[in-house]
């Protein structure tokens, strides 16, 4: 092999490493007796989180202007995080419900 060809392959090797993505991860958080548990999540960008939700009612994962997920019975509903920050999330429905979503850059 070309002391030319070695050098593009080992160029198109850095650059191809450079693009490989980091690997998101999915969370889940259990719906159960009106509790989401783990009530706490630590998460990075591109995390999906999924609530599944075990109860006889419909649920909702709710930050005001930033989300709005809807879990009805025996259902589960997902979100991937777009964006870093704390986030305090209750259910519309059941407000005593509350979960607390720690989101870091990827």
């Amino acid at each position: 092999m070309s002391p030319g060809r070695i050098l593009l392959a080992i160029a198109a090797s850095i650059v191809t490493m450079n693009l490989v993505p980091a690997y998101a991860e999915t969370i889940q958080v259990t719906v159960d007796r009106l509790t989401f548990s783990p009530a706490d999540i630590k998460a990075k960008v591109g995390d999906t989180i999924e609530w599944v939700n075990k109860d006889i009612l419909a649920h909702t994962a709710t930050v005001k202007g930033e989300f709005d997920v809807m879990m009805m019975p025996g259902k589960t509903g997902s979100l991937v995080l777009k964006k870093a920050g704390d986030f305090d999330y209750i259910c519309r429905f059941h407000p005593n419900m509350k979960g607390r979503l720690s989101v870091e850059p990827q």
